[in-house]
């Protein structure tokens, strides 16, 4: 498929002129053939900066590659102070030429990875050799001076704990011995000065060509991040003088090819707040009172059944409303509040819909300003057993910190009170917030992903997301921490996403666990390394299976007819599935990922499976997710990449050198690290190539969609938002316009500048694509230059049209408030209409009739 790191890495034909930076070597017959390789990590950065090299002809002066650049990051644990760390490494090279590391994690497991070149690694191990060591309840103890020694075609492991030694022995590094105390004495790592601090590791003996390669390999990541690393202000240096441009643009309508049709879609995460307190329209919180210290793993004292409430009032358990829902207030002559999130958001004259189990005494509801005006009340007189009661609220003002006031006169206990505005998506009960929902459904969304990216498997095996969790009656879902350090109530569940789908005319694209939680879990260790054991994973595949046939199932299914008790008898016709999540592809994940998918394809082979290939678009998940994908040939697969704006400039011809006979690609999540201007165009510039690669490139979408203010937990995000108020970003007007403006056929077009500087032409994007069910011709123009762009466009054997909608999103790099304006022009004019500075324009072109591309592309 893609091509691999090193083969990037000799086209750098620059980097050829690099003669041994480092060597002080004078000519070719002075070079050694064999020198001394320093393979070490060190205690910066909590240990998180990797495997380093230095390297020596006699052991006494030793010159760093980098100096210490990394060429192997530890995956272990999650990106807490201890996890990702690195030391006590040792590196040893078997028999048959391949080098294994082994280093320490800060924990009771031993890290493992082999390498033919020191660059490019295979899946890292993580090796539970003191589990039959250490006691339940015992602290976890903390691995030290590993040490490999081989012997009679084995290899001897020995470890330090607590002053004490052990060993285990391998043959091949997979298969490892019972752990046992050792008595003898064993090695210690080398030590090297290297620029005056004592650095511990291994000292190996190499060919000459190995440190050439290792550091050609830093030389070549040292120039692509310094290319990467392209702003406005190093634009300005490197565009001094430049006069504007102009482009001329030939577009032929015979040299076509089909592209998907489905290439802009979302993925929704609950993260950022974006389910409870975001897109489900719920204004009450923890209106179940279920919320638990264990939520935010014991750091927030204040986070319990209470959060929100204030007032006289004490939980209780005995005799719930469900077993699932186990808490509930009572108050005794007293009032209770509700905050809801930050404030409670009321609109003048609209209604509220209020509900509430309750038993007790009769009591009285109010909506109340800050200021304690009352804004709307009801009274309610529950039974002396649990019952559900309803009210509706019309509030007299328009307000945003409102609150919700319970009072009683005698005991009363309440659970579930809920507070939902009438005026829902699509007028939906349990419904979404219809600002938001309607910003998404303003991007005109192919499909939808969710429940999210981690939140789908989890923080530990406990917490991957269940999805039978999340349906049925609501005061029966089973709520779960968010590993996002919050509650999730699942209100919003299974079955409000196959309807917000459906109303949104959107293809569901469910997301699910691959039998292992988050690769960065900070609850059960290494994560993916402490899967769902092997004899509960029958259980796990089959509610895989059961989720589908309740998405497709009729209603005489056992699961179909529970999706039309809820409402929905007619199948919500699901096509896509994905398995697993940018995953570290371990052995303990390949093992049931291969059980998942291959169950899927049995019994529901028209379902297409979107598989994983890692959460970097390179390194080695990329290369054995890509691995696995092709060995079972998966129909699509989903990557996703976070990087720079320069990243996204300078690799907008990323997919095409795409493999074309084999898996699809779904760019599951990217973004370019800001929602400056300048960030969305260079968004709206690699998106041209992805129109380019429409053939390769299925589906793509921006991550994360939804942030609460005060509440954002990951930057950036495509829409930000309040209690009251909808803030789109830059980055959101160009997805729209691609959204609102895609086509099913590619047009080729062939561009030629004023300006031959091949920085000047990185900087210029046209996409050319046509509608076939309306004949339009759509054209995108990306300029990130800081001159006028001013374009020549013919078009040939496409037909003739007159008029054109003229679409241009412009500002400088740093607005963060750029808007889309629409114009209406004729063809002529907009074919030649300058482009500013920074701007981004759809040139829609209504065709005066259909016109088919030819049928044999």
């Amino acid at each position: 498929m893609k091509k691999s790191l090193q083969h990037h890495i000799l086209s750098f034909s620059v980097l050829f002129l690099i003669v041994f930076l480092f060597s002080g070597f004078k000519s070719k017959a002075e070079k050694p053939e064999k020198v001394y390789l320093f393979g070490y990590s060190t205690v910066k950065n909590n240990g998180k900066n990797g495997l380093h090299f230095a390297w020596s002809t006699d052991h006494k002066n030793w010159f760093g590659i980098g100096p210490e650049h990394s060429f192997l990051k530890s995956d272990y644990g999650s990106w807490g102070p201890t996890g990702k760390s690195m030391s006590e490494t040792f590196l040893i090279k078997d028999d048959n030429g391949i080098f294994h590391c082994l280093w320490s994690v800060k924990d009771d497991v031993i890290a493992h990875a082999s390498s033919k070149d020191l660059i490019n690694w295979k899946s890292q191990r993580y090796i539970p050799v003191m589990k039959n060591i250490t006691k339940s309840g015992d602290e976890k103890p903390v691995i030290q001076n590993i040490t490999v020694a081989k012997k009679d075609g084995q290899y001897s492991i020995h470890w330090i704990v607590n002053n004490k030694t052990y060993y285990s022995t391998t043959k091949d590094f997979k298969n490892y011995t019972e752990t046992k105390a050792y008595t003898g004495t064993s090695a210690k790592l080398a030590e090297v000065n290297l620029q005056g601090d004592i650095q511990k590791g291994t000292i190996t003996e190499v060919d000459w060509s190995t440190v050439e390669m290792l550091t050609k390999t830093m030389e070549a990541v040292k120039f692509k991040d310094k290319q990467n690393s392209t702003s406005p202000k190093s634009d300005s240096l490197l565009f001094t003088g430049l006069k504007s441009v102009k482009a001329q643009i030939t577009i032929n309508g015979q040299q076509s090819k089909k592209i998907s049709n489905m290439l802009t879609g979302v993925f929704f995460e609950d993260i950022n707040y974006a389910a409870d307190g975001g897109l489900y329209a719920e204004l009450i919180q923890n209106r179940d009172f279920e919320y638990a210290v264990s939520d935010k793993k014991g750091r927030d004292d204040k986070w319990n059944a209470t959060m929100a409430w204030s007032g006289d009032f004490k939980i209780s358990k005995e005799n719930p409303i469900h077993q699932n829902n186990p808490n509930y207030a009572v108050v005794t002559k007293g009032t209770i509040n509700n905050t809801g999130f930050d404030g409670i958001a009321l609109k003048a004259n609209e209604k509220y819909d209020f509900s509430v189990f309750a038993k007790g005494n009769k009591f009285t509801i109010k909506l109340k300003s800050s200021g304690g005006e009352t804004l709307a009340e009801a009274t309610i007189s529950p039974n002396a057993s649990w019952k559900k009661m309803n009210a509706v609220l019309k509030s007299s003002k328009t307000v945003t910190d409102a609150h919700l006031e319970i009072s009683t006169n005698g005991e009363t206990a309440v659970d579930m009170v809920s507070l939902f505005p009438q005026k829902t998506f699509k007028n939906r009960r349990n419904g979404l917030r219809s600002d938001l929902a309607e910003t998404i459904a303003d991007m005109h969304p192919k499909f939808v992903r969710f429940p999210g990216g981690c939140v789908a498997h989890g923080d530990g095996i406990h917490n991957i997301y269940k999805w039978k969790n999340t349906i049925g009656p609501l005061e029966s879902r089973i709520p779960s921490r968010n590993i996002w350090n919050y509650h999730q109530s699942m209100g919003l569940g299974y079955f409000e996403y196959f309807q917000f789908c459906e109303d949104l005319g959107a293809e569901p694209v469910p997301v699910l666990a691959a039998g292992v939680p988050c690769q960065n879990s900070s609850d059960g260790g290494a994560g993916q390394q402490f899967g769902i054991p092997m004899e509960d994973m029958d259980e796990y595949v089959q509610d895989v299976l059961d989720l589908i046939e309740y998405a497709n199932g009729n209603t005489t299914t056992v699961w179909g007819k529970k999706r039309a008790e809820a409402g929905h008898p007619k199948p919500f016709n699901l096509k896509y599935v994905g398995i697993g999540n940018e995953d570290l592809i371990s052995d303990v994940f390949e093992e049931r990922y291969r059980m998942i998918v291959k169950a899927v394809q049995q019994k529901y082979p028209e379902i297409i499976v979107i598989g994983t290939v890692g959460p970097f678009n390179e390194g080695t998940d990329y290369n054995e997710g890509w691995r696995i994908a092709n060995d079972l040939k998966l129909p699509i697969v989903d990557e996703h990449y976070y990087q720079s704006p320069g990243w996204f400039i300078n690799n907008q011809n990323f997919y095409d050198g795409y493999d074309r006979s084999k898996s699809k690609v779904y760019l599951g999540e990217y973004a370019s690290w800001g929602n400056k201007f300048y960030n969305a165009l260079a968004e709206a510039l690699y998106l041209t190539g992805i129109e380019r690669n429409g053939d390769v490139v299925a589906m793509a979408s921006y991550a994360p969609l939804l942030a609460r203010e005060k509440h954002v937990q990951w930057n950036t995000d495509l829409i930000y938002f309040n209690g009251h108020e909808v803030k789109p970003t830059v980055n959101y007007f160009v997805q729209q316009l691609y959204g609102q403006n895609p086509g099913d056929f590619y047009l080729q077009n062939t561009v030629k500048l004023s300006d031959s500087n091949n920085e000047v032409n990185k900087r210029i994007g046209v996409s050319a694509v046509q509608d076939k069910a309306t004949g339009d011709l759509i054209i995108k123009l990306v300029n990130v230059l800081p001159v006028a762009l001013t374009p020549s466009i013919a078009v040939t054997n496409l037909g003739t049209a007159e008029n054109a909608s003229y679409t241009v999103l412009s500002g400088t790099p740093e607005n963060t408030t750029a808007r889309p304006v629409v114009q209406k022009m004729n063809v002529k004019e907009a074919f030649s209409k300058e482009l500013p500075p920074y701007s981004f324009a759809v040139i829609r072109v209504k065709a005066t009739e259909k016109v088919l591309l030819n049928e044999t592309f």
